[in-house]
């Protein structure tokens, strides 16, 4: 605190500040008078004849944005002092502010009174801050000094959270731990990226007809203005200004509530932000030092030179780009979710991956900056929310009203895989859109195995086939064959063939570079058991298709059958109108919660699967050097395409309904659950299985029942502060993810009485008299009309459900009503065994909204 006082000048914040400490030159003087000054030197400094006022002030009542006292153990047996300050509201809106203290080691600070209550500009109200302590508290030595600091909060204006990057040893950080004034130290870890007619499979309805008329519809686009009020910030690797995804024609001046500039690129004269791009920034200080590297040149700029960052902001909020494909394939128009929300862009990823610190200085600069909605497709495995810095970051986000979505990961379809599982975070994880991109490897005897991809150069020769090769019997002495690995292939055993590599262990058009490279005429990528049904689509250089892993098995017995196995490789272009979709996408991270079992993540999926969008201009459409091509757009798969889709949604929601909080966003409360030929939902990993909701959470997101949900589920801070408390976290650690501290408000408190829009309980299989418990949830009317809602029941397996009340009778907006659920085993009958869960469901409808709660059981051995 000696070397940087109350910390580093922030002019954006400065020019609202919320309340200052007004003081006047003679509160100087005065201050003079009170440390000891002479009449005279007073004067000498203040040029004229001075008064010092009755009882002379001690120096620590200047008025000052600081509070500085002494205490001397030799001399002095009682150590308290009291502190008076005065603040004046500078905002234009009546606020409350509330306090939080962090007091200095061996000391106890209290402030009367703990919250300000302004009712109109330039109101003062004074404080004040009682410090006291016990000597044998005190630490010892001449000069030894304690720091601590109080924080005013009214919700707006103050940090989302404190974060100092050093970089450290071992024993340093431990130092550095034992200190008072500091909350928690971390390790920086390296987390991992989470890699159009999406809006019209979404469902939402354009109001423009194809001469840009009116053609009378309604619906989420046209309430929300587009989301132009709104400002989305994508936290990734940054973003291609010149697309014409982020062109501002016709868009206005920034919404009043941005607060922020934008960071130029070096040695160029681009304007790099616009009317679209409100802001860019980087992030790199904290990746480079873990990988002991100078920051390259390119990391002293927001431009993308990954592709991710440029990607995911076009599908959260690209504007209208007519004749966009990819050289050919998903041709049409491309248009974000949400096209005039204004994006604020966060580099805080580089080559092999993001630093916790830098992701951490993303969130805490984007919420001062003044973003709406936070956009975040990076993660990694799942971590204790105290020692989670994404969860406490968003933490800090949601606690001054920004809405965070983040992805859900790329491991399924893997158990308790889902990631950014907090549940003030709106995880997302992927399905499948109504298109494909169908190619088939024809085979000499007549079958013909249909599989997928993106290669758009010369087709093969009609009506001639091809010698095929399974890629170990093309190897070199070398390992890696299976695989296609670089360098793995001989030409003389692959050239003029067709190569049948394993998915896995390089990239898939790595892969084809390699048959290439061989002399090989095209490739079958096929999937391992290990990877399933579920297909990923590539731009690949040769050609080319991938095929599932029970295709796979088909073109292995016909190798190994056959004494001349020869084939031929047939590319279809684009399919439209596919059915089953959604398909929940089998890379997509699957529940249950790892840290929480009592909230089912993730809360819903949203497209995230070939999904044609942006991308940058000097970068090929695959990761190859040998790959020249230069593309407009690019199609990508992954919950990192999923995630934006939402944050694209909620910036709909949130101009459609700008009174509504980020605690009463609807987005996972109206999804649906079957696909588009009424039958449940399939996983994508598997042959004809169904999916349940540790794969796709409350269902899909449906964007136009969301602007008109009927009923919502309201979140606030507190709620989640309790549901820590409910959780067993201690005070330490509650103070570490909140900030403040905190107070768990009664005992008895359950993780499950959260009031989140699905209900997770787990019974132990080795208790068997306590089978029933009863969780509270409670939801407000946002409808206009007052309503009558009825609930539907199904029970989970062995289990039986009932509701109290099961009718909810609703008289006008905003009423709140409650209701229990009552969960109890049937019969006392507990399975023995492995853990497992059983799933249902409560539905309550009132003939237009259908509001469903998925309800998980868990036996937990």
């Amino acid at each position: 605190m000696w070397g940087y006082g109350s910390g580093h000048v922030d002019p954006e914040r400065a020019v609202d500040p919320g309340l200052v400490f007004d003081l006047t030159s003679d509160e100087y003087v005065q201050f003079l008078c009170g440390s000891g000054y002479k009449m005279t030197d007073i004067r000498g400094i203040t040029m004229k004849p001075v008064n010092c006022k009755g009882k002379k002030m001690k120096p620590w009542d200047l008025n000052y944005p600081s509070i500085s006292v002494v205490f001397n153990p030799s001399n002095q047996t009682k150590f308290e002092v009291a502190v008076a300050r005065t603040v004046t509201q500078v905002s234009k809106d009546a606020s409350r502010y509330t306090l939080s203290i962090e007091s200095p080691s061996g000391t106890v600070v209290s402030v009367d009174p703990a919250e300000l209550v302004f009712s109109k500009v330039e109101e003062k109200l004074s404080y004040v801050v009682n410090i006291s302590a016990k000597k044998a508290q005190l630490p010892r030595g001449d000069g030894t000094s304690v720091f601590g600091r109080m924080t005013w909060n009214d919700g707006r204006h103050v940090n989302c959270a404190s974060w100092v990057l050093y970089k450290l040893t071992k024993a340093q950080a431990e130092q550095v731990r034992t200190r008072p004034e500091v909350l928690t130290v971390y390790p920086d870890q390296i987390r991992q990226l989470q890699t159009t007619r999406s809006r019209q499979f979404l469902g939402i309805l354009n109001p423009l007809d194809q001469n840009n008329n009116s053609n009378g519809l309604i619906g989420i686009l046209q309430a929300s203005d587009y989301g132009s009020n709104v400002i989305i910030g994508v936290l990734d690797t940054g973003i291609w200004p010149e697309r014409d995804s982020f062109h501002d024609r016709g868009l206005g001046s920034a919404p009043s509530h941005w607060k922020s500039l934008c960071d130029k690129e070096l040695n160029t004269s681009i304007a790099f932000c616009n009317n679209k791009i409100l802001g860019a920034k980087v992030f790199g200080s904290g990746f480079f030092a873990m990988k002991n590297e100078a920051k390259p040149l390119e990391g002293e700029s927001p431009r993308d030179t990954e592709g991710h960052g440029t990607h995911t902001a076009s599908i959260a909020a690209g504007r209208e780009v007519k004749k966009a494909s990819l050289f050919g394939y998903a041709s049409g128009t491309a248009v974000g979710i949400a096209p005039k929300a204004r994006l604020a862009i966060y580099k805080i990823c580089w080559p092999y991956g993001c630093s916790d610190s830098d992701i951490i200085a993303g969130f805490d600069t984007a919420v001062q900056d003044g973003v709406d909605i936070i956009s975040l497709s990076v993660g990694s495995a799942p971590q204790e929310y105290s020692s989670d810095p994404i969860a406490i970051a968003a933490f800090g986000a949601i606690d001054h009203g920004v809405f965070v979505s983040a992805s859900d990961g790329n491991s399924g379809p893997s158990g308790s895989s889902v990631i950014n599982i907090a549940p003030w975070i709106t995880t997302v994880g992927a399905g499948t859109i109504d298109r494909k991109f169908p190619a088939d490897l024809v085979l000499e005897n007549g079958r013909v195995i249909t599989g997928s991809s993106l290669y758009s150069g010369d087709p093969l020769p009609n009506n001639k086939f091809f010698p095929l090769i399974y890629a170990v019997n093309g190897s070199t002495a070398g390992s890696g064959a299976a695989i296609c690995d670089s360098g793995s292939l001989d030409p003389k055993h692959v050239r003029g063939k067709i190569v049948v590599c394993d998915r896995g262990g390089v990239s898939r058009a790595e892969k084809g570079d390699t048959v290439r490279k061989a002399g090989g005429v095209g490739m079958v990528v096929a999937n391992t058991d290990g990877e399933g049904e579920s297909l990923l689509n590539d731009a690949h250089i040769l050609p080319a298709l991938s095929i599932t892993a029970t295709s796979g098995h088909v073109v292995a017995k016909y190798l190994a059958k056959s004494k001349n196995p020869r084939g031929t490789i047939v590319f279809r272009g684009t399919e439209l109108d596919v059915k089953p979709a959604p398909v929940v996408a089998g890379f997509s991270s699957r529940g249950p919660n790892a840290i929480s079992p009592y909230i089912i993540k993730p809360d819903l999926i949203a497209p995230g699967v070939d999904i044609l969008a942006g991308w940058p201009g000097k970068l090929g459409p695959t990761d190859l050097a040998s790959d020249k091509r230069k593309t407009a757009f690019n199609i990508l798969s992954g919950t990192s395409m999923s995630c934006p889709h939402v944050s694209g949604v909620a910036a709909l929601l949130k101009g459609a309904h700008q009174d509504w909080s980020a605690g009463e966003d609807p987005i996972g409360h109206d999804d649906y659950i079957v696909h588009n030929t009424g039958n449940s939902f399939s996983d994508g990993f598997y042959v004809n299985n169904i999916s349940d909701v540790w794969g796709y959470g409350s269902g899909h997101v449906d964007p136009e029942k969301a602007v008109d949900p009927g009923l919502v589920f309201d979140l606030t801070v507190d709620d989640y502060v309790q549901f820590l408390c409910g959780s067993g976290y201690s005070k330490n650690d509650i103070r570490t993810v909140t900030r403040r501290d905190v107070k768990c408000k009664k005992k008895g408190l359950k993780p499950w009485d959260l009031n989140y829009p699905s209900i997770s309980v787990v019974f132990h299989q080795s208790n068997r008299t306590n089978l029933e418990v009863a969780v509270t949830r409670t939801v407000t009317l946002v409808s206009k009309e007052a309503s009558r809602y009825t609930v539907s029941i199904e029970n989970p397996s062995g289990i039986v459900v009932s509701v109290d009340p099961s009718e909810l009778a609703f008289s006008q907006t905003e009423e709140k009503l409650s209701y229990v659920v009552n969960i109890s085993v049937e019969n006392n009958e507990v399975p023995r065994g492995v853990k497992k869960s059983v799933l249902g469901r409560i539905t309550w409808s009132d003939g237009t909204h259908v509001v469903g709660v998925p309800i998980a059981v868990t036996w937990d051995n």
